[in-house]
């Protein structure tokens, strides 16, 4: 079909307000908004000023009301125990009204914070919904963070209550969740009043009497007892959750979601980007501790009345490298949304596809990757064994939806390898100069994006206006830092290249360390690969390049890192002055999959370093600082 996008996109930028408003009639209002856009409200506008709604009343009530009752709402697939569970909307909204009706005895009420800290559960979507039944303010933080780490965030977001369990499941190991929990409220300055804790069979915990709450009696008394908690109505520029992401200063910042937006933005993107209808199975397989789970595995899907998957386990391991098309087969997905990291991995233990041959996967339309970068190799190793268009498309927990893609429901764009294709409605996406300049077509530069930012993204930081500003506003009046560096063609296709502060400086020439990975992934035996800048007396920064090898690879380690070193010299020129590759076992990475590059410029450079609070295995740290002194580098 012949796409609408260029159709679309013009008639947002024409009238940007009548078109948030036709997309807002999608969703169930309780009082309609004064203004669709208030110019003059917040830190640069606010959406739907005036307006009255529930999203826990346009993700479960309505669609109990509209008929679809008995639709599988949610389904629980744990690869790691090996069990699942499915939820209707009738019984969905059950579940969420009687946990509401326990946080209310509690004392938790419209503009309360609530902290939910909980592994891969059903019961972490309840909690998520039944907060924003009640109008309270849910702060979820990812399963078995650190206490430290839990601490800054209870304190800076001061909940009145906590939802946690007592442990989550990795691959051959139980993480106790429950001494987390209360380490971090002895150590935070702030004391939440009580902890309603989700025991598991796989590992119970004490609890401390007075203040911990066990989940599964206090929800079975509420529902026997027939408890209704009605939704309660918020103003549309109420915020719904706060999210947070890592500062540089180590105070973590927390991203505000409003209620009305961020409905708006995320029922529009499901049909209209994602290509996904009601009824139909979407699945993002992430966490629900990252913005990609709340978006995309709890609100998103459940606003449009499709049937989401929130899923237990990883994409190898669990048992094997046939997961993620056993979960689609089972479960007739239509469209998959995870992170290209997992399908290196995926590639990594199966290079030649022989698991997604076991599966009948015909029911399966397309593949969305973002996160990370996603390489042209691992997108065209998926197309190979899948099929089905893949899309790279870009956004951020700033965001919440897609500032780029390619919007399957309004047809599908022609693909460019490496670029997340066109920026979305809502966002005129610009390349400025470090001076904020624009840049000619196909020049690297700062990717920003030009005020207001649509419906759906930040309006602010938690009680921090000032450093939202600073963070984000400041560099370029008028504009939002993406912090990201890429570059425009002549076909205004987006092509993101790096973080800014992962552009090196080699002897004055400004190269993207994307752009080297790039060549890199395509040696026939690497499974993924990482390009760092670090510091060299002569040129100021020149590349190291580490890389994975594909399983089973029994070639001389030394010859493929100078066949390595030759591609990238080919590809890009002598200029890219890539000398050293380094090959290691795994890359450090964060929970989301986001490659750590940061920490290992700072071992290499022997500055200091934190442990990144997000990282998935620390040992790997260690790993790479022996790798590095082995080069004679980082001593």
């Amino acid at each position: 079909m012949t796409s609408r996008y260029h159709q679309v996109y013009e008639s947002w930028k024409r009238d940007p307000e009548g078109f948030w408003a036709e997309a807002a009639s999608a969703i169930d209002w309780f009082k309609r908004w004064d203004k669709v856009f208030d110019a003059d409200a917040g830190v640069y506008g606010r959406w739907f000023a005036g307006a009255e709604c529930n999203t826990c009343h346009n993700a479960v009530d309505r669609h109990v009301a509209g008929g679809r009752a008995d639709q599988t709402a949610l389904i629980h697939d744990s690869a790691i125990t090996g069990t699942q569970r499915r939820f209707t909307y009738r019984e969905l909204k059950d579940e969420v009204t009687a946990l509401a009706a326990v946080l209310q005895d509690q004392g938790v009420a419209k503009g309360d914070r609530v902290i939910i800290y909980m592994p891969m559960v059903a019961e972490a979507a309840f909690a998520m919904l039944a907060c924003a039944r009640l109008g309270a303010i849910h702060s979820v933080v990812f399963g078995g963070f650190a206490a430290k780490e839990l601490a800054t965030r209870i304190d800076d977001s001061t909940p009145k209550l906590v939802v946690s369990a007592s442990c989550g499941l990795e691959p051959g190991r139980v993480v106790s969740y429950k001494p987390l929990l209360d380490g971090a409220i002895e150590l935070a300055r702030h004391k939440p009043e009580r902890c309603i804790i989700l025991q598991r069979p796989q590992q119970g915990c004490d609890m401390i009497a007075g203040r911990d709450v066990d989940y599964a009696e206090a929800v079975a008394a509420a529902r026997a007892a027939g408890r209704d908690v009605p939704c309660v109505p918020v103003a549309a520029t109420d915020p719904l959750y706060v999210l947070y992401t890592s500062g540089t200063t180590g105070q973590p910042k927390g991203v505000v979601r409003d209620n009305g937006g961020h409905m708006v933005a995320l029922h529009w993107s499901m049909g209209n980007q994602y290509g996904v209808r009601p009824g139909e199975v979407f699945w993002a397989a992430s966490d629900v501790g990252w913005v990609v789970g709340h978006s995309y595995i709890v609100y998103a899907p459940l606003l449009a009345g499709c049937t989401t998957i929130l899923f237990e386990g990883k994409p190898v391991g669990t048992p094997d490298a046939g997961t993620f098309w056993r979960v689609i087969a089972e479960h007739k997905v239509a469209a998959l949304f995870t992170a290209p990291t997992a399908f290196r991995a995926i590639k990594k233990e199966d290079p030649k596809g022989e698991y997604v041959r076991k599966y009948d996967l015909s029911g399966f339309r397309t593949l969305f990757l973002a996160g990370e970068r996603a390489d042209p190799e691992t997108i065209k190793w998926a197309e190979a064994q899948l099929g089905v268009p893949v899309i790279d498309h870009w956004w951020q927990t700033e965001t919440g939806s897609p500032i780029s893609n390619n919007p399957m429901g309004l047809g599908m764009l022609p693909v460019k390898y490496g670029s997340p294709a066109v920026p979305m409605p809502g966002y005129d996406v610009q390349v400025l100069d470090d001076a904020g300049h624009p840049v000619a077509a196909g020049t690297l530069g700062n990717v920003v994006v030009k005020l207001p930012l649509p419906p759906g993204c930040l309006p602010t930081l938690w009680n921090a206006d000032q450093r939202f500003i600073d963070s984000y506003l400041s560099e370029f009046p008028g504009y939002y830092k993406t912090a990201d560096a890429g570059f425009i063609d002549a076909e205004n296709y987006l092509f993101i290249m790096a973080r800014t502060d992962d552009i090196i400086n080699v002897a004055g020439h400004r190269l993207s360390t994307g752009g080297m990975e790039e060549v890199i992934a395509e040696h026939p035996d690497v499974a993924e690969c990482a390009v760092i800048g670090i510091h060299d007396e002569m040129k100021g920064q020149v590349p190291c390049g580490f890389v994975v090898l594909n399983s089973g690879v029994t070639r001389d380690i030394g010859t493929i890192e100078r066949e390595i070193v030759a591609l990238v010299r080919e590809r890009i020129g002598p200029v890219a002055a890539l000398k050293l590759v380094v090959t290691i076992k795994r890359l450090p990475k964060t929970r989301s999959g986001k490659i750590l590059r940061g920490t290992m410029q700072k071992i290499a450079d022997k500055e200091a370093w934190a442990m990144p609070a997000t990282i998935d295995d620390p040992a790997i740290l260690d790993e790479i600082t022996a790798a590095l002194n082995d080069r004679g580098i980082g001593i």
